[in-house]
């Protein structure tokens, strides 16, 4: 059954990727070229290799500095592979990459992957501490980092590269135009993409991949959101971040630009999308609602809104569909199973904030506590099988696995036309007076009050009932305690309502929007 699920999910992703443009004629030159560098680099390395082959003029990337085309960026990415083997790095290194999104992020991205070293991508908002912990865990060898990011980066004893400086060249500059452009010679074997975790529940792990030819996630993706080469596609969310790199990553491959801005800006993306005219925007639900608040313009040429990354509540859902039309995709997916499912406009007009069905080849299931299938409607914990599920974290372990479907460490139901609503973290989960609660049913009806910014909800302590629930919420105007416990009385059962209700400027979030409760106030 699973050897038929693969093969069918193979089979979609194929005919997806022709449909999208990724996969295209070309000449018998230029595809024995292709050939050799798939198979001497894998895709990571390749993925700047590849559409310089079928495109080279084309606009690869636009950032701050400007554009580059195609054959511009593999001429740097060649050059600073080439550089670096001259210092001795190859198979068995790790490069981290501590950047904020540019385009020397995607060079040392694909430079390294061509030296046969492994790929690290680094939490822009790590601490010293982190930095270290997560360069010594993972074995990191060279560091490329942005010029801000210096008094972190040196507190590691390894070689660093300055990636972006706001005066001009950088270090990582410096060795590109002091290196053979050519493409260098094939590694003795290809080196892992390593994303870590978000730790929002714990410390940060790495969850290592090894560069699969596979065309199921990349096709997969591109047979829910229609995506197509020589498109314009701005990647908000954070290239560290697997919806941000893979969304990076499939662009490249498609023959599309890639823009970037090095830190969100609600009002310059605007511009940004109006400018070059962009036919698909990345975002994660805070930028999405960032967005929304500046009652956007009409975006003719823009096709589509995928948001990820975290949870998309059903409120945002509807604002966005409302300001937008029907360009809303929601990407739901994590660090180790990569795309879970993805929900389509459809899907969203008729379950707004679903996460909605899986491509061809992924299996999602819903278990009770007992790893029985629970029937739709019912809320259990999430599982899947999906192609591009990683082995195991770099330090050992993995995840549960039943059956062969790895516990992704949500809760969640199936409705009765297969679209899965995501409920929130297993381990978020409340019992109060022996009543489960999910926050994030509260969260979402908290969100779609009309004074209320944004919300958050998590259990303290209870003397009486074991736990409570406590709500955090940012109020736009003159909200009082009891009208927010009011409104939550009013739309669910008793024990859902907050006992406590704290007023913030602003909730914790990490780079990719998602809620640090374990930042929130204790009082």
């Amino acid at each position: 059954m699973v050897t038929l699920t693969r093969i069918a999910g193979e089979l979609n992703g194929l005919r997806a990727a022709v449909r999208a443009g990724l996969i295209g004629a070309m000449p018998p030159r230029a595809l024995a070229a292709a050939a050799r560098a798939l198979r001497a680099y894998g895709p990571l390395g390749a993925a700047t290799t590849l559409p310089a082959l079928r495109f080279p003029d084309r606009t690869a990337l636009v950032d701050e500095r400007g554009a580059l085309t195609f054959a511009e960026l593999e001429r740097r990415c060649n050059a600073l592979a080439n550089a670096w083997r001259a210092r001795g790095v190859g198979p068995g290194d790790t490069v981290g990459i501590l950047c904020r999104n540019h385009r020397g992020l995607l060079e040392a991205m694909s430079a390294a992957a061509k030296t046969g070293a492994s790929v690290l991508f680094l939490n822009t908002d790590f601490a010293a501490p982190q930095l270290r912990d997560a360069a010594d865990r993972e074995g990191v060898t060279v560091l490329v980092h942005d010029e801000e990011f210096a008094p972190v980066a040196g507190t590691l004893d390894l070689p660093r590269h300055v990636a972006w400086s706001d005066a001009g060249d950088s270090g990582l500059d410096a060795l590109i135009a002091g290196a053979d452009p050519a493409p260098p010679p094939a590694p003795s074997r290809h080196g892992a993409m390593v994303i870590l975790t978000s730790g929002t529940s714990g410390r940060p792990r790495g969850a290592p991949r090894s560069q699969s030819p596979s065309m199921a996630l990349p096709g997969g993706i591109l047979s829910k959101v229609p995506l197509r080469s020589g498109d314009a596609v701005f990647v908000g969310p954070p290239l560290f971040h697997g919806l941000g790199l893979t969304a990076a990553v499939l662009a490249l491959g498609l023959g599309a630009t890639v823009v970037l801005r090095r830190r969100f800006d609600a009002a310059a993306v605007l511009d940004a999308l109006a400018e070059h005219r962009c036919a698909a925007l990345i975002v994660v639900p805070v930028m999405l609602n960032r967005l929304l608040a500046l009652d956007p313009p009409a975006l003719p040429r823009l096709r589509i809104v995928l948001t990820g990354g975290a949870r998309l509540e059903a409120d945002l859902s509807r604002r966005a569909m409302k300001a937008l039309g029907p360009k809303l995709y929601n990407f739901y997916g994590s660090t180790e199973a990569s795309c879970i499912t993805i929900a389509t406009p459809a899907d969203l007009l008729r379950a707004p904030g679903c996460a909605g069905r899986p491509p061809a080849g992924t299996v999602v299931r819903i278990l009770d506590d007992r790893d029985r299938p629970v029937p739709a409607g019912v809320t259990g914990r999430v599982f899947v099988d999906s192609p591009a599920r990683f082995g195991g974290y770099s330090g050992g372990g993995g995840k549960a696995d039943v059956g062969g479907l790895m516990e992704v460490g949500d809760v969640g139901r199936l409705d009765a036309a297969g679209r899965l609503l995501v409920d929130g973290r297993a381990d978020d989960m409340i019992v109060s007076g022996g009543e489960n609660v999910y926050p994030g049913e509260v969260e979402d009806l908290l969100a779609a009050h009309p004074a209320i910014t944004e919300a958050a909800v998590a259990a303290v302590p209870d003397a009486e009932f074991g736990q409570r629930l406590r709500a955090f919420v940012v109020a736009d105007g003159d909200l009082a305690e009891d009208a927010v416990k009011a409104h939550v009385a009013a739309n669910l059962a008793r024990y859902k309502v907050p006992r406590d209700v704290v007023f913030l400027d602003a909730l914790p979030r990490n780079p990719t929007g998602k809620v640090l409760k374990h930042e929130l106030p204790d009082g």
